[in-house]
């Protein structure tokens, strides 16, 4: 009995249909590996701890709430960039445009990566000047450094730290730095 291409291609698939839906019964079931949802199950075992702890045993159990504070300002701001960057580029995309218009769109883009970059720089930069963490914000001609340090603060550790930011972004007017003492 000779069949049909058509015919021995259908009852292929279905064959392979039957296969993998059986193997996709039969399998163990994965474990979710969402990253987001574990990140924030661990801020909600944080929130409720105090800095410092003292459990029964007499052992302490210290959380470092910078970290979370500049972690969660990091992600704000990525955000926020994500959202302008969205914007920019729906934007670049309407064909209504003149080259002109895309032109200025474009060097709007490229200026907020620039920047982006430059905060990272900066961040790196700070911490090998022996700080533990930084957090470097720009916006427009402004820019916020927030340091965390054991060091005492002092004048001159923030004019180095200026002098630093306003040798990396150039066009800059007002530099503010704050620190942020670790225990």
């Amino acid at each position: 009995m000779l069949l049909k291409k058509q015919t021995v291609w259908l009852l292929t698939m279905l064959s392979l249909v039957v296969v993998l839906s059986v193997y996709y019964i039969t399998s163990p079931e994965q474990k979710s590996n969402d990253m987001a949802a574990i990140k924030q199950d661990a801020k909600e075992q944080n929130k409720g701890k105090t800095k410092t702890e003292a459990k029964e045993d007499k052992t302490i159990v210290s959380t470092v709430a910078g970290d979370e504070q500049f972690e969660e300002l990091r992600m704000k701001l990525n955000d926020l960039r994500s959202e302008q960057q969205e914007e920019l580029t729906t934007e670049l995309a309407s064909t209504d445009l003149p080259a002109v218009e895309r032109s200025k769109v474009k060097d709007q883009m490229d200026k907020l990566n620039q920047t982006a970059q430059k905060e990272e720089i900066l961040e790196t930069l700070i911490k090998t000047m022996g700080y533990e963490d930084a957090l470097v914000r720009a916006d427009g001609e402004k820019v916020r450094v927030t340091v965390k340090s054991k060091k005492k603060p002092s004048a001159t550790e923030a004019n180095k730290i200026i002098l630093q930011v306003k040798k990396e972004i150039g066009e800059t007017n007002y530099v503010a730095v704050e620190f942020q003492p670790t225990k």
